[in-house]
């Protein structure tokens, strides 16, 4: 156990003796005392176990940042805890895992209070619990309920803006006399402006590290040194007081002008106007209810305030529900492969080693893994337009690119990276919840961002992303066939020349074998391509 941690929590600990109070486990992101249990009791008549669990850690080559702020929340909340006078049992798991210190616990001074885990990963592992040692309760952390997710929708397919609606009526939020304020639910079209520099994107807060958080960060570098990315623990939020200093930053300097700019990337700012909370969110350092009620009532550009409550009340909450109701799209309808890797489109290509740092030649594509292994985060059009638009235009895995995206951002759970990444980003599920693959070619990428301004390719002439986009619309025409909202670009790439098309499936086989081999894509022109036949696609 670490000394400056352990030294921190002996000096809080007061209060009667552990067998007089009621005990529970708080996981790793329920870190919050407005939720369950620790809402209901006072602080004298409660414990709370917290477990950390190398293995856990150990599993995926996750971020050293993620690990970082996991562990860093983790010990900061158990010392906030023991100051109001809730007694703590901080615990290092063994090979039983969090399963084995439930039980345990539950042993020495009977059931142990457990509000269920967002992550399915964490439930699956607490189910190995004898019932009679685990009081289970549901996690009030969440915004909506089953019930309102099943009358939104007699799907699957599920659709986020009807369960949008659904929730906005039920909760009255920028609602007046049954009408969405604005005349409309949604703004999105409103809120695609490329960012140009004016007005200036705000700087992030910067915190500083006590003796406890830097201890974390000595016990990364010294048990996960082999694991990827910068660890950095200036921009780490670690106590109550920082996560309120962030959300603080985030209200009054980037939601003002977050609407217009939402979709924006650029070179000069990794963030833009996007908050950077969510990190927190998940973990419950900032209850979800909480930020909403703060933007609800703060003095905002209306597309600016719906386009935040659309993303936490709509499709926070929708993925959340998808991923549930799927078992981790375990069970998708109309989709038979593996377990938890569904591939509708049939894609089974390796990630490339661009996706790990080494140069694939695209500006926009390695500038956002740099950003991602610098910062360990990115704003959700660069994870849905650049990571996600390049691997399906690859052929590239969902199950592979959903696990790079768990390790690589410290905001991935399973329940919110598997519906982002499987369920809409690779379209890997089908329209289980999305109605088409989100992909574009390079004229997308050049006038929303600045990236190609540094690209050794012309997003006009010579870069491959287009062919690509072409080459990819060509391969699953098939499968795509008779989905209306594709019916433009289906009918675009049937106007494409023989020799266009050949050409693009020769920029799709030249691209995939250069960054494959890990090697770096030089302007080529399309006729020396080798060019193959095209093959015949199965439904």
């Amino acid at each position: 156990m670490s000394s400056a941690f352990q030294r921190a929590l002996d000096e809080r600990r007061r209060g009667p003796a552990d067998r007089e109070r009621t005990w529970t486990f708080i996981p790793y992101d329920q870190l919050s005392d407005q939720i369950g249990i620790l809402a209901e009791r006072a602080p004298e008549e409660l414990g709370v176990m917290i477990v950390e669990n190398p293995s856990k850690a150990a599993r995926r080559p996750y971020h050293r940042q993620k690990l970082a702020l996991v562990l860093a929340n983790l010990r900061h909340f158990a010392l906030e805890q023991a100051a109001r006078g809730v007694a703590i049992r901080h615990v290092v798991a063994d090979a039983r895992g969090y399963a084995g210190a439930v039980d345990d616990l539950a042993a020495e001074v009977g059931p142990v209070v457990v509000c269920e885990p967002a992550e399915r990963e964490l439930r699956t592992e607490l189910a190995m619990v004898r019932t009679a040692r685990i009081v289970r309760r549901e996690h009030d952390g969440w915004l909506t309920t089953r019930a309102q997710f099943q009358a939104a929708s007699d799907g699957p397919p599920w659709r986020m803006d009807a369960f949008y609606r659904r929730v906005r009526r039920d909760t009255d939020l920028l609602m007046e006399r049954g009408k969405p304020i604005g005349g409309r639910f949604s703004f999105d079209g409103e809120n695609r402006r490329a960012w140009r520099g004016d007005p200036p994107a705000p700087v992030p807060p910067r915190f500083v590290p006590d003796e406890v958080t830097r201890e974390v960060g000595e016990l990364i570098e010294r048990a996960f040194a082999s694991h990827p990315g910068t660890l950095d623990l200036s921009t780490l939020p670690a106590t109550h007081a920082d996560a309120e200093m962030l959300w603080e930053w985030a209200l009054a300097s980037c939601l003002p002008t977050f609407g217009p700019y939402e979709d924006a990337m650029s070179t000069r700012s990794t963030g833009l106007f996007h908050t950077r909370i969510s990190p927190l969110v998940n973990l419950h350092r900032l209850l979800p209810r909480r930020v909403l009620a703060d933007v609800i009532a703060a003095d905002l550009p209306l597309p600016s305030r719906e386009g935040f409550v659309r993303q936490l009340l709509g499709w926070r909450e929708f993925v959340r529900h998808v991923h549930r109701e799927t078992d981790g799209f375990r069970h998708v309808p109309g989709l038979t492969s593996a377990a938890a890797a569904p591939s509708f489109l049939g894609a089974e290509r390796p990630l490339p080693p661009a996706y790990w740092g080494t140069p694939s030649g695209l500006a926009c594509l390695d500038r956002v893994v740099a950003d991602v292994w610098r910062e360990g985060w990115s704003h959700h059009i660069t994870r849905l337009m650049v990571l996600g638009n390049l691997a399906t235009l690859l052929d590239c895995s969902p199950r592979e690119l959903t696990d790079w995206f768990w390790v690589a951002y410290i905001d991935a759970f399973d329940w919110v990276v598997e519906p982002n990444v499987l369920g809409m980003a690779t379209y890997g599920a089908g329209d289980v919840m999305t109605t088409k693959p989100y992909i574009a070619g390079s004229a997308y990428i050049d006038r929303m961002s600045d990236y190609c301004k540094g690209c050794r390719f012309d997003p006009k002439s010579t870069c491959p992303i287009t062919p690509l986009y072409w080459a990819f619309l060509a391969r699953q025409a098939e499968r795509l066939e008779g989905n209306q909202r594709m019916a433009i670009p289906l009918a675009a790439v049937r106007r494409r020349t023989p020799a266009q098309r050949a050409a693009d499936r020769a920029t799709f086989e030249h691209v995939s074998s250069t960054l494959a081999a890990g090697q770096a894509l030089e302007p080529v022109e399309p006729q020396t391509l080798p060019i193959k036949k095209a093959p015949k696609r199965r439904r």
